[in-house]
């Protein structure tokens, strides 16, 4: 969506100008670190044992949230599960940058930390979004989409894919599901289907095909549009039942004033969704849905709960930071309450009522919880340089304040 994707390229732009900022400081002793040994380098992980293949979702469909890239992402997963009586958040959802190919071959240090959640338990999910190109969103002109995806169709970055499936089988996450190339059917990405959906979808087969080929995996391949027509039609794009194994939908609740029941019939909605799944013998998904166009929406809420307990998907995902989400943002707390008393307590056990939410114990609600706070020195003061620069120093920094104190 817009809003992740502008926040992504802002704290992009941002590393570069505050790594040279952290830099000189450091040099000059003007700042610590905050946590202890996070200015370490990362030493390779030792060989993992491959993890046991997911159990599929018994009566109610596997769910999570995406909460954010890197560890924080796994720390809040827990912090959500105990503001939702417990509930077994069977879902782990990241996302591949899609910069550069170095980060879309899986960068050392990157997944590991997902990797060591999935492995702890057997019928736990890890669902990653891949990109099918680099700068995947820097505004790439439909010419050079077109020959980017030409060239991918004929094999120029087939080694991309095979040195990232050869990572996830090393980390012991053979069974990830892989979001190859979503919202395919919009115009955002440079891995966009529009400008030669055939190309497109040769491509898309010979990433499938060079990933499968790589020993000990056992991926499945994630078909993921975003809901409605957009700039084409999602049907135009689909590469294939040979190379999809889930056909998912990004479904947020937009554009403006559309009602949930419009969301469903639309063109390529949710109802067109269900079918050609239904029709190519496949899974569904929700990888990312949440609130949007419409505000705090709680009916938007609780249809869209409803709709994924009746048509069962293997799994569905919350985007849960603002305008989206529900427990990271206080826009929302209608919506927020809905989303609460739906999933409160929830695990694998059939739903005694599926279209009327239970309720949270009385008298006692759990409290919601708080992100934890990092130690850090008494006499410094943290700076905030942003997720993405604090996940690659591995914590945060701050100002020591007896420096300060010294140079007025």
């Amino acid at each position: 969506m817009v809003t992740r994707q502008r926040r992504v390229r802002s704290r992009r732009l941002a590393f570069v100008a505050a790594a040279v900022a952290v830099t000189a400081a450091l040099t000059s002793g003007h700042m610590v670190a905050a946590e202890a040994g996070s200015m370490r380098p990362a030493e390779p992980p030792p060989p993992v044992p491959a993890a046991t293949p997911a159990a599929p979702a018994k009566h109610v469909p596997a769910f999570g949230a995406y909460l954010d890239y890197g560890p924080r992402g796994v720390a809040r997963m827990a912090q959500l599960s105990t503001w939702l009586g417990g509930a077994e958040l069977r879902v782990g959802h990241t996302y591949l940058p899609g910069d550069r190919w170095s980060n879309i071959e899986g960068l050392p240090g990157f997944l590991d930390v997902w990797a060591n959640w999935r492995r702890e338990r057997a019928d736990r999910l890890l669902v990653l979004n891949v990109p099918m190109m680099e700068r995947n969103e820097e505004g790439v002109s439909d010419h050079e989409v077109r020959r980017l995806l030409r060239d991918g169709a004929a094999g120029r970055f087939d080694h991309h894919f095979r040195r990232l499936a050869e990572r996830l089988v090393e980390l012991g996450v053979p069974d990830t599901v892989l979001v190859l190339g979503w919202e395919m059917n919009g115009i955002t990405y440079t891995h966009r289907c529009g400008p030669d959906p055939e190309s497109w979808k040769q491509y898309w087969n010979r990433i499938v095909t060079t990933m499968r080929a790589v020993p000990g995996q056992k991926f499945r391949f994630d078909f993921t549009p975003s809901r409605g027509r957009d700039a084409v039609p999602w049907t135009q794009c689909y590469p294939g039942d040979d190379t999809v194994d889930i056909i998912g939908m990004d479904a947020y609740d937009q554009p403006r004033g559309m009602s949930f029941d419009e969301q469903v019939k639309e063109p390529y909605g949710l109802q067109e969704h269900v079918e050609f799944a239904k029709a190519h013998g496949k899974a569904i998904s929700y990888p990312e849905w949440g609130l949007f166009r419409n505000g705090d929406n709680p009916e938007y809420m609780k249809r869209m709960l409803a709709w994924m307990d009746e048509h069962k998907p293997l799994y569905q995902t919350l985007t849960d930071y603002c305008p989206h989400g529900v427990w990271q943002c206080d826009d929302n707390p209608r919506a927020s309450q809905v989303y609460r008393s739906f999933l409160f307590g929830r695990d694998d056990q059939p739903d005694p009522a599926p279209t009327a939410p239970a309720q949270p114990p009385a008298p006692t609600p759990t409290p919601q919880p708080t992100t934890p706070t990092p130690e850090r020195p008494a006499n410094c003061s943290p700076l905030n340089l942003g997720d993405w620069v604090e996940y690659w120093i591995g914590g945060k920094l701050c100002l020591r304040l007896d420096w300060w104190s010294r140079t007025r």
